[in-house]
């Protein structure tokens, strides 16, 4: 492999690595406001238990997310020197806005939450998850933006020099591909964080442990999942199919396996593409329904790869294909889980249906699969380019670090993140071991039917 090859080989695992914790982080700031605001509403102390429990998570996802993302930004200087000197005047602004507000933001705000809440009363401690929770999504707005400024570049100019230059920055930060991608992105989060709190709650339920916890843990997780899952498939993922429709229809043809254009294009349930042949091998297929989705007409001309260039082509179609494919798979399958849990809520059985609990605790690991499949899907798609249209990846790469130093450090950056897995595994395992009942109290009787306005227990 060339030195080009491992860099973005490196990039993709350290980035894939590192999102795993942000993405849990996000969607747990949601669910801590609220839990806060709940125990501010109902006085229940059951609330402020899970608030607590799950801040510990937060903070240890947190740390980890920080440690795991440094590598990335010094592989813009190591490895993507010329992309660095040509786009940094840009992208720089979003990644110190990122650093300089939201994280600081995040960190004071999160510190306040895990070490003052007997000390700032119940109304300043919901102000400070709202801090966490909104320098957390501010954060994730300014990584968005820069990554859709690479996807569709608005709001720049060449300077003499030839390096990009903003010539408009509202334009750059309210980028229209950012405003969905974001949407998707946070939407995506939330169901990793909903999945994550009702996986733990349905094992307490199965090892009938910590009760009056579970019930309300399943009621908050199971609502907001469910919201989130559909959300994710519209309007977020609709819209954001449409921009790719529009401004990367050659992303669009390779994830679809779509190599021939024309009308009332099929939308592809299975298959495997053949590239050197181009066509899509034992296709299952729904007629006309990816011309609906991608222009909103059943007869809408859909461009399959035929109309593009072959160098402008994705490099690695295959995988661009079922990394798609296992993203939108995925997602439906979480949407059916949630809504199968959440009927089962309504009727006030998810705590007595032992084979959905199994489902639910056993469900977690999907949706990091299915957001780390649809981060493959968006940079993939946007090959040959690092940033679409201006520059190729190829020449975006440091000319002079070659591929045995990128094995070299791909090879530490793994060893150092399973010392780091490791060490998460051992702090989380033993929060779960703990459990979320404070150690010097004992509860009354459980709260009746998941009832978020229960009465606090005596």
């Amino acid at each position: 492999m060339t030195s080009i090859g491992w860099s973005r080989f490196q990039f993709a695992f350290t980035i894939v690595y590192h999102y795993l914790f942000p993405q849990l982080t996000m969607g747990l700031a949601l669910l801590l406001v609220a839990f806060k605001a709940f125990a501010l509403r109902t006085k229940n102390p059951v609330y402020d238990d899970l608030a607590r429990f799950w801040g510990r998570i937060f903070a240890i996802n947190f740390g980890v997310g920080v440690v795991t993302g440094i590598p990335m930004e010094f592989q813009f200087g190591t490895n993507w020197a010329r992309f660095s000197n040509f786009s940094g005047s840009v992208i720089g602004l979003t990644l110190a806005m990122e650093g300089l507000f939201a994280f600081f933001a995040e960190s004071a705000f999160l510190g306040l939450f895990l070490f003052g809440e007997k000390r700032i009363g119940p109304r300043a401690h919901f102000f400070s998850a709202v801090m966490v929770f909104l320098g957390s999504w501010l954060s994730g707005y300014f990584i968005v933006t820069t990554n859709a400024f690479m996807q569709h570049p608005v709001g720049h100019e060449v300077d003499p020099s030839g390096r990009l230059v903003l010539s408009d920055v509202t334009a750059f930060l309210f980028n229209p591909w950012a405003i969905w991608q974001y949407a998707h992105t946070m939407s995506a989060a939330v169901i990793t964080g909903a999945f994550v709190v009702t996986a733990v709650a349905a094992y307490w339920a199965l090892m009938r442990r910590h009760e009056r916890h579970t019930r309300i843990a399943l009621r908050v997780g199971v609502v907001v999942g469910f919201v989130a899952c559909v959300l994710q498939l519209f309007p977020t993922g609709d819209q954001h199919g449409k921009m790719l429709a529009r401004h990367q229809p050659a992303a669009l043809a390779a994830a679809e396996g779509k190599f021939t254009s024309g009308t009332h294009a099929e939308l592809v349930i299975i298959g495997q593409p053949n590239v050197p042949q181009r066509r899509l091998e034992n296709p299952i297929v729904v007629p006309g329904v990816l011309s609906f989705l991608a222009y909103g007409s059943f007869g809408a001309h859909v461009r399959g790869l035929d109309d593009f260039p072959q160098d402008e082509w994705p490099d690695q179609i295959e995988l661009l294909y079922y990394a798609y494919h296992i993203m939108v798979g995925l997602g439906t399958l979480l949407i059916a889980v949630m809504g199968l849990a959440l009927l089962l809520l309504r009727h006030d059985r998810l705590m007595h249906t032992r084979w959905v609990l199994w489902l639910l605790m056993l469900a977690f690991p999907f949706p990091y699969i299915a957001t780390s499949a649809g981060w493959m899907t968006a940079e993939l798609g946007r090959q040959p380019w690092v940033i679409y249209g201006l520059m190729r990846t190829i020449h975006g790469t440091s000319p002079h670090v070659s591929s045995g130093n990128v094995v070299f450090s791909t090879l530490g950056y793994m060893g150092l993140y399973t010392l780091v897995s490791l060490a998460f595994l051992f702090l989380v395992g033993r929060i779960l071991r703990q459990g979320p009942e404070p150690a010097d109290v004992v509860h009354g009787p459980a709260p009746s039917a998941l009832d978020p306005r229960a009465e606090p227990a005596e």
